[in-house]
C-alpha cells in the first residue's frame, strides 16, 4: 500500500524485453534504499513493482508485457523520469490517501494552462472509469495523490503548486502526455456494496449456440 506522496523522481536506465516480460532499471535518484529489501514493492509512476535486485542507487524489476499494455508504460524509454514512493510502513504518515499501485485505466493530458502560483492541468480519462472522479475527490495520477479541482464529463482538472512541480516529473508534462490513473478504492466498494445481494449473482453472459449446448438446452 501507498499513500501517493512522492519520495524522489528516478529515471529509468534500461528497459529490457525478455520474451514474455520486461526488466526494469531505474536509477532512484534521492530515494532512501537503505530500508529496501529485495521482493519489497516500490510505486513507479503509480505502478506497484516488486524488487528483484538492487544497489545503493538503483533498483531492477521484472515487468509483465500485460502491465505493459495496459499502462503508460507503453511510452516509456531509456531516460523517461518517474515518480517512486516506497511502501507505506504501519508507523509512518498517511499524507495522502490509500493508493494500491494497481492502475485503473490510462488518461491524457489535454491541456495546461499556468497562472502566477500554480499551473491548471486538464486529463482526459478513460470512459469506463470517468464514473469514479469526483469532484473534490482524490485520485492518482502517475502514482501522485491529488484532488480533482474541477470535473467535464471524463475531463478533470487538477491545481498543481510550484513544490508539486519540482518534486514530482509533472513538471515535463505536455499536450498529450499520456499518465497512469488510479482512482479511489472507495468507489470501487460503495459500487460493489450498492449493488447488495445482485452483487453474488454471476455476471450474464452473452447467448450463443455454445452456451446453449453446455446448459442443455441443445441436444
Amino acid at each position: 500500500m501507498f499513500t501517493g506522496i512522492i519520495e524522489s523522481v528516478g529515471t529509468i536506465s534500461s528497459l529490457t524485453d525478455l520474451g514474455d516480460n520486461y526488466r526494469l532499471v531505474v536509477n532512484v535518484g534521492k530515494l532512501d534504499m537503505a530500508d529496501v529489501h529485495l521482493g519489497d514493492s516500490i510505486a513507479t509512476n503509480g505502478v506497484c513493482l516488486t524488487v528483484v535486485d538492487m544497489g545503493q542507487d538503483y533498483y531492477a524489476a521484472d515487468v509483465s508485457s500485460e502491465t505493459i499494455k495496459h499502462t503508460a508504460f507503453a511510452d516509456y524509454r531509456t531516460n523517461t523520469q518517474v515518480n517512486l514512493e516506497k511502501a507505506m510502513r504501519a508507523d509512518s504518515r498517511f499524507g495522502g490517501h490509500i493508493v494500491s499501485g494497481h492502475v485503473d485505466g490510462v488518461g491524457a493530458v489535454e491541456r495546461i494552462n499556468k497562472h502566477t502560483n500554480y499551473i491548471e492541468v486538464w486529463v482526459k480519462a478513460p470512459s469506463e472509469i470517468a464514473k469514479y472522479i469526483a469532484h473534490k475527490g482524490s485520485i492518482t495520477v502517475d502514482g501522485v495523490s491529488l484532488t480533482v479541482n474541477e470535473v467535464d464529463g471524463a475531463s478533470f482538472m487538477l491545481w498543481l503548486i510550484p513544490h508539486t512541480l519540482q518534486e514530482t516529473v509533472f513538471g515535463t508534462y505536455t499536450a498529450g502526455s499520456k499518465v497512469n490513473l488510479e482512482v479511489d478504492v472507495i468507489a470501487r466498494y460503495l459500487e460493489r456494496l450498492l449493488q447488495g445481494d445482485k452483487a453474488a449473482e454471476p455476471t450474464k453472459k452473452d447467448i450463443s449456440m455454445e452456451f446453449l449446448a453446455q446448459h442443455g438446452y441443445l441436444k
